[in-house]
Parts: structure tokens; C-alpha cells; sequence
């Protein structure tokens, strides 16, 4: 591990050991579907950090429920998801390796984790249900922090399972030129900073691990890089083969 400005994440070497070592693929876990009562079967939308665009989620929520802790996607009553979360980017992160440890940032990602599954059982009309991320990319990110391992991941392997991922891909270089660092939150690159360098590594880190959390689940690559319009005819697209 090193830290990069209170940030402790995986260097390039470290990388390539966590990535040997055995996550829990899917086909070895039990997905918990008993465990929910009544939860609705649900697709995953999930991708790098600026893969698609932020209007796809608002533009699927005429078609889909869309179950989401961004805040532009939270309903009434589901504040308390923002101010954590805020707390996580003002505190938590740049205290990170000093005053926090890995494992509180786990422990607080884990409170978007476990809003999502407690949303699912509450979608049954028969409409179609799009989760944003569900625990994929938070896992993953979280190993990246320094979570080499933690009871909570088997906790969230254990939730329902999605029937199909659809994920956004796009290559990081191309990535980084949509903003040139602009924006980006600490859970998205290398550093303490953004930079070009930093970004590029840690997003193909962030690729490689989720595509090993998803194990036998059914995978659907998009373009990342298209158009709001073609992304959400892509996901309709999936919804009607399920």
C-alpha cells in the first residue's frame, strides 16, 4: 500500500497482488434473494467514473424505477443519504490513514449500499427497476482505499442479485479529457491531487475489480461515450429481454 496525501490506495505493484488474491466470485456466494422479501428483479447500471452522463438516470426514470443515493436522484425523506455522504467528501476523505481508517470509510459507504437494498422491496408495481452502482463500484472502490478485506463485503454479496449489469465503458484516457480533473471526487483517481497519471490508474483498477466482483453474472458492455438517447435505448433494450 501507499498513501498519497492521506489517501492510502493500491500502487501499481500492490495492484496486481490484490488482484491474484480471491474477491468471492458470484457463482460461489449465496446471493441472498430469500433474504429480501418481495424485492423486485432489477437491472445494474454501473460504469467508471465520467462513463455516460449524469441525465441517463433522469432520463430512464420515465421508463424505469431508478434506484440511485446521488442526490439529484434521492426523494423525499432521504436527506440524511446527502448530508452522509457530504460528510464523506469534507471529513472523512482528507482525514483518511490519519484520523479515519479504511474501514469507517467502508462502514459509511455502506450506508448508500444498504439504502439501495432496502429500496428494492418497496418497486413491485411491474415496472422495470435500474439500480445505479449497486455495492459494485463502492466495493471496489473501498479496496482501493486500503479495505483489503472487511465482514461488510460479505454482507453485501449476500443482498439479491441483479439479472443483468449493463456497464458503461469508456477508456480513461478519453475519460480524462471530459473535464481534465474537474470535479473528480478523492474516490476516482490516485493522489492527492487529479491528475492525468493518477486518474488513468486507478480507473483501470476500478474496471478490473468490478469486473471480478461481477463473476457469472450476465455482463452487457455499452459505449460509455454515447449520447443520452442511444444509452437509454440500449437499457430499454435490455429490460425487454428479461
Amino acid at each position: 500500500m501507499t498513501a498519497h496525501g492521506g489517501l492510502t490506495s493500491i500502487d501499481g505493484g500492490a495492484t496486481a497482488r490484490a488482484l491474484a488474491r480471491p474477491i468471492g466470485r458470484l457463482r460461489s456466494v449465496d446471493t441472498g434473494r430469500d433474504r429480501v422479501p418481495g424485492a423486485a428483479e432489477f437491472l445494474v447500471l454501473v460504469g467508471g467514473d465520467r462513463a455516460g452522463d449524469p441525465s441517463t438516470f433522469g432520463a430512464l426514470r420515465e421508463h424505469a424505477h431508478v434506484l440511485s443515493f446521488d442526490q439529484a436522484l434521492l426523494g423525499p425523506g432521504q436527506e440524511l443519504i446527502t448530508r452522509l455522504h457530504r460528510e464523506l467528501d469534507t471529513r472523512v476523505l482528507p482525514g483518511l490513514g490519519a484520523t479515519y481508517s479504511p474501514d469507517f470509510l467502508a462502514a459509511l459507504l455502506q450506508t448508500a449500499v444498504i439504502h439501495l437494498r432496502d429500496r428494492l422491496p418497496q418497486v413491485g408495481d411491474g415496472r422495470p427497476v435500474v439500480v445505479d452502482s449497486y455495492y459494485y463500484k463502492v466495493l471496489a472502490q473501498c479496496r482501493l482505499s486500503g479495505v483489503a478485506d472487511n465482514p461488510m463485503f460479505g454482507w453485501w454479496r449476500s443482498f439479491p442479485q441483479p439479472a443483468k449489469v449493463c456497464y458503461l465503458d469508456i477508456a480513461p484516457e478519453k475519460a480524462w479529457r471530459r473535464g481534465y480533473g474537474c470535479g473528480l471526487g478523492p474516490l476516482s483517481h490516485y493522489g492527492a491531487r487529479p491528475t492525468r497519471d493518477g486518474f488513468v490508474a486507478y480507473q483501470k483498477d476500478l474496471r478490473d475489480l468490478m469486473f471480478a466482483e461481477f463473476g457469472s453474472l450476465d455482463v452487457r458492455v455499452l459505449d460509455g461515450t454515447a449520447d443520452v438517447a442511444d444509452t437509454v435505448r440500449e437499457v430499454r433494450a435490455e429490460f425487454r429481454r428479461h
